[in-house]
């Protein structure tokens, strides 16, 4: 682990007080960062399409003699042809590999580093695959997700300046084509994105989804890239659209029909509330009040995220929570934490190890999934949460940028 992040993460992880369980100390979350990195490094595979006759739902990640394991395939209920959708291998990999990055402080050495070229070369060759093109199908379809996660992950490499010159040409022209492809990709004029289009263009957007997507569009802006402006707003209109009276986004933003319950009561949203109000907030349509609000439901709720950890199905009543919101709701509540005045974030930094810690792994790890192969995704995401406070204020799409977060 970097010093620099050491130093930042002792700084920053104090207990909590006499009221209710400790929260991790400052160098258990350093252990567990510096444990969970060669795990993750380890846990590489090399995956391989097999038409549905031997991949089979909730197998071991694969180990194959003779063949280099460059990717960290993300394993969900959705397959095609019973292998796992490229662009969930696009997008595990660019988590993971991020996550790596973070943790070393921009400056993974050694095997770390190696890993994560591996998996910038698996990257940039999984998106030639027209698989990845702009025709995105109708009804599920997850190429999505890597194209978000991708552009994430080339963008923090690029800042880093991680990318070898053997591939710096490429990466520039990936990084103009994930642009393109998530511009091409939304949803026609509705604005959003969604991995789920039973509609085509008349789809809802999901929400969790285009606040994600904005996060790698606004870094993009930020790195130089021509972003188109109308996109992007109409991305933010369909998410304030989606908000509504009791701070609960929808889960697919459609704003003639708030109904408040199920997926719109606030138990069932608080896996995206946190990340939809930053993206909105770091576009001058929100507040921090209303991040901060963000963030108390989700500590009041979270059983119900529990309820769902590693359970089978997916959309499950009463509030329709999937079990992979949970570490994806860890990371962005973390994120959102860091736009809490100064004297606020020590507290919720603490609430938020002290549940990590509940759910962790005898292997050290943390795992959402019924699927082994998913503490790859979970692990990383944990902790892209717990060095969140040394990775600075993200790229915004404000005309003129505050001070601070």
């Amino acid at each position: 682990m970097n010093p620099l992040v050491v130093a930042s993460v002792l700084a920053l992880v104090p207990a909590l007080g006499d009221s209710g369980p400790k929260a991790p100390s400052a160098s258990d979350v350093q252990d567990a960062v510096k444990r969970a990195v060669p795990m993750l490094v380890e846990k590489r595979e090399a995956y391989s399409e097999t038409g549905g006759k031997h991949s089979k739902s909730g197998e071991k990640p694969v180990k194959k003699a003779g063949v280099e394991p460059r990717e960290w395939p993300y394993e969900g209920v959705y397959r095609v042809a019973g292998d796992i959708p490229l662009g969930y291998r696009i997008g595990g990999t660019s988590i993971v590999a991020t996550a790596i990055v973070e943790a070393a402080g921009g400056a993974p050495q050694g095997e770390s580093r190696d890993a994560v070229l591996g998996g910038l070369d698996f990257v940039l060759e999984a998106l030639e695959d027209p698989r990845m093109g702009p025709a995105f199908e109708k009804g599920y379809d997850v190429r999505g997700w890597g194209h978000a996660y991708a552009l994430t992950f080339l963008l923090r490499l690029r800042s880093a300046r991680l990318v070898p010159e053997k591939s710096k040409k490429d990466v520039e022209q990936a990084v103009d084509m994930l642009v393109k492809r998530l511009q091409e990709t939304e949803i026609g004029q509705r604005g959003g994105w969604n991995y789920s289009r039973p509609a085509g263009d008349a789809s809802d957007a999901s929400t969790f989804m285009t606040a994600s997507t904005l996060l790698a569009l606004f870094e993009a802006r930020q790195q130089g890239e021509k972003v188109d402006v109308k996109v992007v707003e109409r991305a933010l209109t369909t998410l304030e659209d989606a908000r509504i009276e009791t701070g609960a986004f929808q889960y697919g933003s459609d704003k003639d029909s708030h109904t408040g319950k199920g997926f719109e009561d606030v138990p069932g949203a608080i896996g995206r509330m946190a990340v939809c109000e930053v993206a909105l907030y770091l576009a001058d349509r929100g507040s921090v009040e209303r991040i901060r609000s963000s963030i108390a439901a989700f500590f009041e709720h979270w059983e119900w995220l529990e309820k769902r950890r590693k359970q089978n199905g997916t959309h499950v009543a009463p509030y329709m929570i999937a079990p992979y919101y949970f570490f994806y709701a860890h990371r962005y509540v973390a994120q959102a934490i860091e736009f809490l005045p100064e004297a606020e974030r020590v507290e919720s930094r603490g609430k938020l190890h002290t549940l990590l810690w509940k759910v962790r792994e005898d292997s050290g790890g943390w795992n959402d999934r019924v699927f082994p192969r998913s503490e790859s995704f979970g692990t990383a995401m944990t902790v892209l949460a717990l060095v969140e406070p040394t990775l600075g204020r993200p790229a915004g799409w404000a005309k003129e940028e505050r001070t601070g977060r």
